[in-house]
């Protein structure tokens, strides 16, 4: 059908034109943001009007080991702690959504003044403490309420489950793949709605399949749902829960003679399934806590303007990154693969360049690039263009009806109250 040797020859000369006609042939000016290290820098001291410390406290949903949401935050305001010598850090974990409005109080009356909540279910006790306490600056991630003393931020997936959905519809055997979710809040869903799509363009006859588990840190239930899944002829699998679980449960099923593949969530996965796990999504919070803090400490951000500041970071400003390693997109063992299966159409860059047919990882890194992501090969370098979005239409929920017009791109209020499955989904009803 086909020889290796020509084809890993014409795809590294693709890839080296592609990227290499992206960056030297005529276009506008690019603006690079930044690119993103997990290099710890000596403490830095950033001459700003305040002379006393910052004192910033981070309430985290669940407990610093989960190795996902949880641990990739804390991992974040780690690396910011250490970088400057005027910033002070400290954190309380595993806090319930009920008991959080006490834990703030205490940690006010401890002298922080600057609060970090990290669950979207902590969002009516923050703005409720920002009302009590308008000297102290509160910062909400996920939430969508704010006050002139709390603003809100998030680092976005949404693209990174894409991508990682295209690799799944091009390795799944059976064309049934997996999704275990904690809770289908619109968040979860719009990141398997993203995966879908992605899976659905590289197979467009395969469907996946959403088991909710009702929790974030439950790894008894993940590896139930996951064997669940398994059972029913998924040989891929994919999740929103904040342990290695699903990940650790393909790998089992691997050694047992078995081919289930996973995508890491949130951390990078690959230590605990290094023959299954494909790819993933690594967040890098530090980037929005850096900004964050540096502009507190700056005085550019008050308890007084931040009602309108609402971060949304995505692959192109560097706030996440394609892989279940860090600097490695893909797990070299699926490379060929990948390369093996075309897709029909065509894919525009941004400098103009066409790929026709791709093969599915090529087109993974043209998707990248239309994205604001550019892979070396060694690093990441990220760049203002977003030429492409997953969510651009015709769209079709799963009872057939025209969710998103053809060319229309979905925008950012609908995708954080999204609550209804493209139409390769099977999963629970939702309430949208």
């Amino acid at each position: 059908m086909r020889s290796y040797q020509v084809a890993a020859l014409a795809l590294a000369l693709l890839i080296i034109g592609a990227v290499g006609g992206y960056f030297l042939s005529p276009r506008a000016e690019v603006t690079v943001t930044r690119t993103v290290t997990q290099t710890l820098t000596e403490k830095e001291t950033v001459t700003a009007p305040q002379a006393k410390k910052l004192r910033a406290a981070f309430i985290y949903v669940g407990p610093i080991g989960d190795y996902g949401w949880t641990h990739a935050h804390h991992q974040a305001k780690e690396l910011v702690d250490r970088k400057y010598e005027w910033l002070e850090t400290t954190q309380v974990e595993s806090v319930d959504p009920a008991a959080s409005a006490g834990v703030m109080e205490q940690l006010i009356s401890q002298g922080y003044n600057v609060i970090f909540t990290t669950s979207f279910d902590f969002m009516d006790p923050t703005l409720e403490e920002a009302r009590k306490h308008p000297d102290v600056i509160f910062w909400h991630c996920s939430g969508y309420k704010r006050a002139p003393n709390m603003g809100t931020y998030f680092v976005e997936f949404y693209q990174l489950y894409y991508l990682n959905g295209l690799m799944a519809g091009a390795l799944t055997k059976t064309k049934k793949i997996g999704y275990v979710a904690a809770h289908l809040i619109p968040e979860v869903v719009r990141h398997i709605n993203a995966f879908a799509i992605g899976v659905k363009e590289v197979c467009p006859d395969c469907k996946v399949y959403v088991r909710e588990i009702g929790a974030w840190v439950d790894p008894t239930k993940a590896r139930q749902a996951s064997e669940a899944l398994i059972s029913e002829g998924v040989d891929v699998l994919a999740f929103t829960e904040d342990t290695p679980t699903v990940v650790q449960v393909a790998q089992e099923h691997y050694m047992r003679g078995r081919r289930v593949l996973a995508f890491g969530h949130y951390s990078p996965m690959k230590e605990y399934g290094k023959d299954v796990c494909v790819s993933g999504q690594i967040a890098h919070w530090e980037g929005v806590y850096d900004d964050i803090l540096s502009k507190i400490y700056a005085g550019s951000y008050t308890n007084k303007n931040l009602e309108n500041v609402d971060y949304w970071w995505k692959l192109k400003e560097g706030a996440a990154e394609l892989g279940c390693a860090y600097n490695e997109p893909i797990n070299p063992k699926f490379v060929d693969e990948l390369k093996s299966v075309r897709i029909r159409g065509q894919v525009q860059l941004p400098n103009g360049t066409v790929l026709k047919d791709p093969d599915a990882y090529t087109l993974v890194f043209a998707r990248l690039a239309q994205m604001g992501a550019i892979w070396t090969g060694k690093g990441w370098i990220y760049v203002n263009d977003e030429t492409f979005d997953p969510f651009t239409g015709p769209i079709y929920d799963n009872e057939g009806r025209l969710r998103v017009l053809p060319g229309q791109r979905v925008g950012h209020d609908e995708l954080w109250s999204m609550q209804w499955w493209v139409d390769n989904v099977v999963g629970p009803r939702l309430g949208g």
